[in-house]
Order: structure tokens, then sequence, then C-alpha cells
């Protein structure tokens, strides 16, 4: 265990690093930049020495300007506090008041919390204010989570390689861990903390035995060491058949005293070695990975005998829904609700559910997963992706926080007004468990996340895990502020090229509904025309489903039937191509081709025009880029420029490849006027890319 000296010099250090950067700025500093010029630091007390009041502290000095008031950091517990009379009750442990207030005669601002960590949080909370522009004078800032567990999930191998990473290894070097503690294990944990997030998972879903070994263990110690000042505590993904692998046990099955034995003392293990672990994250019964269907139990079996492992220590059990095998050749999409609707009430009340936001996995648009709602005695945690595994990797500008919103507003249907939002953060059936994941897109990468603007991704999810209710565009805003300053045209011309970004990424990649296009394994670039993999629903053409008459996947009571997994009147609107959203037209409905669209085109135009849009976005943003160069630094300007010509070439590729493929299967020319694709079909399906990054393994 870390002494108090030993963390606060690491927090020191790491300090320095984040303000000196190796080049005039190379991204490391992410959005704690500190713009702060004068000499001069603001005056800050504090009232408590916890490692972690501590660190608020630090991070006050370091960011505040000198003409502030002077700063006083506490918590609601510290003596004098309580005569102040403030509002402190229903912030919870986490929850942070910060406010002007006269303190002995004196006006100070308080940053204070009911916990140490609310006032870490509150630390954090003044200095974006600040950042974005906002007076220090009367300031009255105060906020709870709305979500209890805020958690990245990564997909780190042991290995050092990471699935669906596109910003170098790991950031885990399991390698020198336990001993050496590299200081970016405390950036890491600091710019988590400075945005909300609690927890952090190890490692990859697609788990190792070996991750719950006693030499690992040590390791996910060290780490859970210099993440506790910050709030932060530590999971492992568990491979379920682990009791065999490690154990020596003939069976794995949940149901089994030994193999339960096994589990629970492995977790005692675990926690006498970290004191606070979080708990197990489980992908079971998927894509090839074990879990209790093996063996004829049920998901609820499994999740409840681990459930049961860590009960007396206060550990938790994270499900993945995502679960899809042969066992539905009907429909994928359909999989997920079909094995666990069925066990709603049956888990335990250490177990979340984790859900994706979409029933396939991660596009660039899904509708929203149909479990939402339809599980009201089960806590679901919802499943973002902030790595952009289908969303053009680490060099395509596509900003998340309009799909994280898009999802989080969805309303469900199954109570008045009622939203995925309220599913996740309680608010529906006020449980007192709750959770929001986000696949992790950091790596070794100097900025962090393998471009600028791919950190507004982590930022996004960090802030909305917190408050949902958070806008896309002022979470954009704060963020161009927090990473760029306070320039006016700055702030505006990067959250209006954010903003758009993700919907031009839907429109050159598969607009109107389309889905799963791209190419296989690597899923880097276009692939309509895959049809050969051993099973149906790996192929693109299983999710389009083109032919000569039409395009899309009829899921209607007349195909797969997935809209009667929704609540009554949204199944009735997804049911009627005229009352579907044309962005989700084709992932309901198989239609023809000169069907006429709102726009008064036929389908087949407008998916034309879609792409174009697509394109003309990208050479938008590069046009709008250019006029900032005069006020953005040299390193990050040229890296998101050079970005964003790989992107406009990419985009070119996405929509030629696709044209020349749908013209073959409609046999229908292209609108009048409108460019011809670069090159014939076979020139776009012969393209092989063997050694694209993130691939699985």
């Amino acid at each position: 265990m870390y002494g108090l000296r030993t963390l606060i010099g690491t927090s020191v250090i790491s300090l320095i690093i984040l303000t000196t950067p190796a080049a005039a700025d190379d991204g490391y500093g992410l959005w704690l930049r500190s713009n702060i010029q004068s000499v001069r630091q603001v005056e800050v007390s504090r009232s408590g020495n916890s490692p972690t009041l501590m660190l608020a502290e630090a991070e006050l000095r370091r960011a505040l300007p000198a003409d502030m008031p002077p700063v006083m950091v506490t918590t609601a517990a510290a003596p004098g506090i309580a005569a102040l009379r403030l509002p402190f009750d229903g912030l919870g442990d986490e929850g942070y008041l910060v406010r002007s207030v006269t303190l002995n005669g004196r006006p100070v601002v308080l940053v204070a919390g009911n916990s140490d960590r609310g006032t870490l949080y509150g630390a954090f909370a003044l200095i974006r204010h600040l950042a974005t522009g906002h007076s220090a004078q009367a300031i009255a800032l105060r906020s709870a989570p709305k979500v209890k567990l805020r958690v990245l999930n990564h997909w780190d191998n042991l290995d050092g390689s990471v699935e669906r990473g596109y910003a170098g290894q790991s950031l885990w070097d399991w390698w020198t861990l336990p001993d050496f503690h590299d200081p970016r294990y405390t950036d890491y944990a600091r710019a988590n903390a400075s945005i909300g997030i609690n927890g952090t998972v190890l490692n990859n879903v697609n788990a190792k035995a070996d991750s719950l070994t006693a030499p690992y263990i040590a390791k996910a110690a060290a780490l859970a060491d210099i993440f506790r000042p910050w709030g932060i505590r530590v999971y492992l993904s568990v491979r379920f058949s682990a009791p065999i692998e490690l154990g020596g046990l003939k069976t794995a099955d949940p149901r089994d005293p030994a193999v339960a034995a096994w589990w629970k003392a492995k977790a005692d293990e675990i926690y006498r070695a970290i004191p606070d672990f979080g708990g197990f994250l489980v992908k079971a019964n998927s894509e090839g990975q074990p879990g209790p269907r093996d063996y004829g139990a049920s998901h609820a079996d499994g999740a409840n005998m681990l459930a049961a492992a860590l009960r007396d220590h206060g550990g938790i059990v994270m499900w993945r829904a995502f679960v899809y095998a042969e066992t539905d050749p009907e429909d994928r999409a359909k999989q997920a609700y079909t094995e666990f609707k069925p066990l709603d009430g049956k888990f335990a009340d250490n177990v979340l559910v984790q859900v994706k936001n979409g029933a396939i996995d991660f596009q660039p648009r899904e509708p929203f997963h149909p479990l939402f709602g339809a599980m009201p005695r089960t806590p679901l945690m919802i499943e973002f992706q902030i790595t952009k595994e289908y969303l053009g990797f680490a060099t395509h500008l596509a900003y998340l926080g309009p799909l994280f919103t898009e999802v989080l507003d969805a309303r469900t249907g199954w109570k008045p007004g009622e939203t995925v939002a309220d599913v996740v953060d309680g608010e529906a059936e006020h449980h007192r468990l709750t959770g929001m994941a986000g696949v992790a897109n950091i790596g070794r990468d100097r900025d962090w996340s393998g471009s600028t603007f791919n950190q507004a991704n982590w930022y996004a999810f960090g802030r909305l895990a917190w408050d949902p209710a958070l806008s896309a565009e002022a979470i954009a805003r704060a963020w161009a502020a927090q990473t760029f300053g306070n320039d006016p045209q700055v702030i505006d011309t990067v959250t209006a090229m954010m903003m758009g970004s993700r919907e031009a990424m839907v429109d050159y990649t598969g607009a109107l509904g389309l889905s799963h296009l791209m190419a296989t394994g690597h899923h880097y670039g276009p692939g309509p025309w895959v049809s050969d993999l051993a099973r149906p629903e790996w192929n693109p053409v299983y999710y389009h489903r083109a032919d000569a008459a039409g395009i899309g996947f009829d899921r209607t009571a007349k195909g797969s039937n997935a809209v009667g997994q929704y609540a009554e009147h949204v199944a009735k609107a997804f049911a009627n191509p005229a009352t579907t959203p044309e962005s989700m037209l084709l992932w309901f409905h198989h239609l023809p081709w000169d069907r006429r669209m709102a726009s008064g085109r036929s389908l087949w135009e407008e998916l034309v025009t879609h792409y174009d849009r697509g394109v003309a976005y990208v050479a938008g943003m590069q046009r709008q880029w250019d006029m900032l160069r005069p006020k953005i630094d040299d390193e990050r300007w040229q890296k998101t420029a050079t970005y964003l010509g790989i992107q406009a070439r990419e985009a070119r590729w996405w929509r030629d490849a696709s044209l020349a493929y749908w013209m073959s299967v409609n046999h229908r020319p292209l609108p009048a006027g409108v460019r011809p694709p670069e090159h014939d079909l076979t020139w776009y399906q012969a393209r092989q890319f063997p050694h694209a990054p993130g691939q699985a393994h």
C-alpha cells in the first residue's frame, strides 16, 4: 500500500508532467491544460488531511487564477461548516457543493462534499466552471451523480495488445507491474476523476484465466493503490471456465458447490490484496466464451453464483447481455432479449445486467436496445463503445456525444415519458444499483486516444455518466474550451465540426438504418458484398438483404418480428414504414428502391444523396480546421489536419465502394450529375488489410 508521502509525491510529479509536455502541445494534457499564466497562486486552504483532499487542493492551486477569492477545501463534517446551513442533503457520498460564502468573517469559495471524493469532484467542477469562461464571483455549483457506477471497460490483453484499440499498446505494462509505477497511471486516474469516472475494468472481456492468478492479482493491486485516492475502484473481467483452467475442477457448472467454493476462495484472495475491489465483469456464452449455458444453467445462475462469492465484500457482478450464437438464425438482433427477458427479477441484488446501447454491436446508428424498459425488476447498466471500432478507428473525427444522447433520450414506451436514461439511472424503478460502462479508447499514444478529437469521446462519456441529461452540444463546447482555450471562434468552429461529425459518418458508411456493412475481422473499410463467412450473421449481406427489388431487413411481423420486442406503441411505430424515422427505416423494413421519401426523392436517390452529403461534410471540416491554423498549436493542428485528410479519402472510398456494390445489385444508374465511383466493384472487393489495428486475437 502506498504511504501518504508517496501518493502526494507521485501526484506532484504527474502535475509537472502534465504542464510541461514534450512538445509545444502534443495532447498529453487532455482537457486539463492550464491556461493560467500568472506566477502567483490562488490562496487555497484545506480542512482535513486525507490523500484525496490533498489532491483536490493541489488541483486548485495548479489551475485557478491568482485573482480568485480564497478557496477552502473541506467536507461537510468539518468544524464550522454545519453552521453555514448549506444544502448537503441529497448529495450522497460523491456529490459536491461549490459556493461563495463568508467563513469566519471572510469571503471564500467553499469546495466541499459529504466525502473527500465529493470534494475532489467539486474541485474539478470549479476548474471546469472557470475554464469555460464563467465568473469567479458569486459561485454556486451543486451536483451529485445520477449513476452510481461510472466505469471504463478496457479491452486490454495481458500481452499488451488492445482489442479494438487504436491508440497504441495497453496503458498497463503488465510485465513491469507491480514493481514499476508508471506516472501515466496517476495521470490516467486524474483525468478520469476530473470527469467523474469512478471505476475501471483492467482487462479484456474476452478474458484469460491468468488474470486471476496471484501474480496478476498483485499487479491489479498496485494499480488499485494508485487509483484509490482519485476515487477509482478496479474491476476484473473473468473467464467463466477459470475453475477448470486454474482450479483443476472438471466442471464450471455454477450449480456445483465445488465451483461456487472455488470462486468464493478466489474472491477472498482478491479482497485480501485489494480491499475495495469493485467486482467482476463477465462475458459468457458469446463469441465462443464459456458460460453457464454450456451446462444447461441460465445466465442468472452464473451471475448469482459469482455475486454470492463477492457479496460479503460488497462487490458486484456486471453480466453482459451481449450474446449471440447459432441459436437464433432468424435475427441476431433478437437474441439478447430472448435470453434475458425471461430472467427479469431472477438476478441477485448485487448484479447488473450490462446491455449494449443497441441490439447488434455499437454500429454508427442503431435503435435503442429493446431490453431497456423491458426488465423492470433488474438493474440494467448501459454499455457504450468509446473506442471507434465501427466509426473510423482513430483517424476519423466522429464525436459520439450525439450518439450517446440519442440513445439515452429515447422513449422506451413501457411507461409514460420513460427514457433509456431513466432506466439506466434508476429513476424508472428506483434501483439502488445503477451503472454506465464505456469501452475505453485509451492506449500508450502520447495523446492517449489516438487523436485530440478522440479525447472528446472519453470526456463526453464521463460527463454523461455523471448526468445523462446533459446535452451533447454543451459537453462539446466545454471540452473545446478546456482543450483549446476560450477563443470564441475556436470554440464555435470546433463545436460545429463535432456536432455534425457522427451524422456524416453515418451518411458515408450507411444511412437510413443500414448497418454492419464493414469489411470482415478488422472492421476497416466497406464490405457490403461479403457473403461467404461460415455463419449467416457474420456477413454484411445478412443485414442489408439488398436485391434487385429493394433493400433492408424486414423486422416487422411479416419478417423476424424484432419490433415485437419493444413496448406496444413503439413497436407499432417501428412496424409501419410511414411512422418509422427515416434514419432507422432500413433497420426495420425491406423497401423498394423507388419508394418515395420525405424529400420527394426515391429511396435510391436518397441513399446516394446521403453518401455525397457525408463526403461533403468531411471536406467542410477540413476547410473549418484550416481557418483555425493561426489559433491552434502546430502539433495538434497538423495531426488533426492529416487525419482529416485520411478521413476525406476514406469517406470517398466508403461512398464509391458502396455505390458500386448497390449498383451491381439494383442495376440502376446514378442520379443525373452524380459522380460515378472511381473504380469498378472488383477493385474495391480485392482490397485486403491483414494487418489493420485492433483485431481480436
